[in-house]
């Protein structure tokens, strides 16, 4: 597969880039698990159909510890028993998220889940994730951006 814009050869998605790039690193340097983060990025980009996202974030995930049976079953996350209660509120909300024109966006229940799990900082770090993999995905998707060759830490 061609990808239909070279995205990470372009000056201006490179400077676009730049910027989601910065936010993503807040992001990595909140307290909101590191685990957690891989995992409601693996889940948004399942959703959204990003090979290169679901190539780069399983085996980041993996390099850093994560086990292949839970990066397996994330797809499934809710008759999985390998999450915990924290990890499954971040999941709903990253999929709620994902989908906001499928159900109208996140409900009151799934925010107020996640916020028995997470401090106020941590919301809001999970909210910029889901946000910021959200975007990628998009960027990935429509220039359709082939997956398979990443190896990890290859962009960090």
């Amino acid at each position: 597969m061609e990808a239909r814009l070279n995205a990470f050869g372009n000056a201006l998605v490179g400077k676009y880039l730049k910027h989601i790039n910065s936010a993503g690193k807040v992001i990595a340097d909140s307290t909101l698990p590191a685990a957690t983060q891989e995992l409601v990025k693996i889940r948004a980009s399942q959703i959204n159909g990003c090979g290169f996202c679901l190539d780069m974030h399983t085996k980041d995930a993996a390099a850093a510890g994560e086990t292949q049976q839970r990066l397996n079953l994330v797809a499934a996350w809710r008759e999985a028993k390998v999450f915990t209660e924290a990890e499954r509120a971040a999941l709903e909300l990253a999929e709620q998220g994902t989908r906001l024109a499928d159900g109208g966006g996140v409900s009151d229940e799934a925010w107020a889940n996640a916020a028995k799990h997470y401090d106020e900082d941590q919301l809001a770090a999970l909210v910029g994730i889901i946000a910021v993999i959200n975007a990628y995905n998009r960027l990935n998707v429509i220039t359709q951006q082939p997956a398979g060759d990443y190896q990890p830490g290859m962009f960090g």
